[in-house]
Formats: structure tokens, C-alpha cells, sequence
């Protein structure tokens, strides 16, 4: 029997673990109709299921499951019913069915679910392969004009990948000459969001991307 949460909470749990990733707050409300805020995530913080960081000019919150998160997911799978809530819609119950299944499914095959949704994650340190082709979608996303510059600290709440990932990924581009990185000239316009997204390349903090190809 696992530690129920509310149905806001457990709603939250298994949209990060479908989604494998770290997930924005904008994100959640696009997905699920709410944020992660108050007392849902400080709970899910304080009972290690759910780191959350603040990133970007606006501060807002990320959030990803941690392994202990990973593993309520896989025990709540078994429950059967969706915790107690007045007023429960019968879609939560058919739901409950549905992931029992899954539970099964995972237990039959000795397999983990991580394995199933973490999978846009990479394995052993290598980086996604299509992480390239979402810092350029984000890069089109935020860019003003052709071939202009991006803050990394906009560009890297957009990519859903572990900060490690995406700088493997920027220096390997960088050198293949695919994209120019820039420290900022004005550095008392730097923040501290910058200065933490910023990526170092020769002994140098870069802050700004360009693509010119497209």
C-alpha cells in the first residue's frame, strides 16, 4: 500500500512520469489544466518525489521526478482505485483499471518504468539524438529576426533535458560550426539566471546562441 496523495498530486506524478522529463509549470497547465505550486509541490518536495528548481528570467518553476518518485509511480500503479476524493468522476476509476493493467504488464516483463517513459532521457551520459532538432525548434520559437541571438536562459526551459545534456550537445555544434555561442557584452545585465544558464566553453561563460541554418 502506498502513500495516496491528493488527486492533484498524483494527476501532477504521473504527468512527469509520462512525460520523463523535467517539465515546466506553463507546461502543466497547457497539459492538465494547473501548476505545480503551494503545498502540492513543497509536499511532493518534502516527501522526495518531485525536484523543482526555478529557471529562466521569470523564475519559474521545473519540475522532474526523482528515483523515489519513479518508484511511488510504480507501487500507486497497483492500487486499483484512485485515492479517495468527494464528488470522483468515474473516468479516475477507468483510469485506475488502465493502469493496473500496465502494473501487470511491467511486473510480467521484470520491467521498470523508466524504461518506458524515460526514454526521450539519455542512458549511460549520451544525449538524446534529437536533442539538436529541439534547440533549433526553440531556437525558431524565441528568435526575432534571422540569424539573431537567444539567451540560453530562455532557450533552456524549452528543452526538457538536464542541463549536462544540452551543454554536450551546444559544444558539439559549437565545434562542428553549427552554432555560434557569445558571452554577453553588457555583463551588469547578466542575473543570476544567466550567469547559471550560461554555458562555458575555453575558459570563457557564454550567454547567447545563434543558428544561422535553419
Amino acid at each position: 500500500m502506498t502513500d495516496r496523495l491528493g488527486h492533484k498530486q498524483t494527476a501532477a506524478m504521473f504527468t512527469l512520469m509520462v512525460l520523463g522529463r523535467e517539465v515546466p509549470n506553463q507546461e502543466l497547465a497547457e497539459l492538465v489544466g494547473f501548476t505545480l505550486t503551494g503545498t502540492e509541490r513543497t509536499g511532493l518536495n518534502k516527501l522526495g518525489y518531485v525536484d523543482s528548481d526555478r529557471t529562466g528570467p521569470k523564475r519559474s518553476y521545473v519540475h522532474v521526478l526523482s528515483d523515489s518518485g519513479w518508484a511511488w509511480c510504480e507501487k500507486e500503479l497497483a492500487e486499483g482505485e484512485p485515492p479517495p476524493q468527494r464528488g470522483q468522476s468515474p473516468l479516475a476509476t477507468a483510469l485506475y483499471v488502465i493502469l493496473g493493467g500496465l502494473g501487470k504488464y511491467l511486473r510480467r516483463e521484470n520491467k521498470r518504468l523508466f524504461e518506458i517513459f524515460g526514454a526521450g532521457q539519455s542512458t549511460n551520459g549520451v544525449p538524446p539524438v534529437d536533442l539538436e532538432e529541439r534547440i533549433r525548434i526553440a531556437y525558431r520559437e524565441l528568435v526575432k529576426e534571422p540569424r539573431g541571438w537567444v539567451g540560453l536562459v530562455d532557450l533552456r526551459p524549452k528543452l526538457g533535458a538536464p542541463a549536462a545534456e544540452v551543454d554536450a550537445v551546444l559544444k558539439e555544434l559549437s565545434r562542428a560550426g553549427k552554432v555560434h555561442l557569445v558571452p554577453e557584452d553588457n555583463r551588469k545585465a547578466l542575473t543570476a539566471a544567466d550567469h547559471e544558464a550560461a554555458i562555458r566553453i575555453g575558459g570563457e561563460d557564454n550567454h547567447l546562441l545563434s543558428i544561422e541554418a535553419l
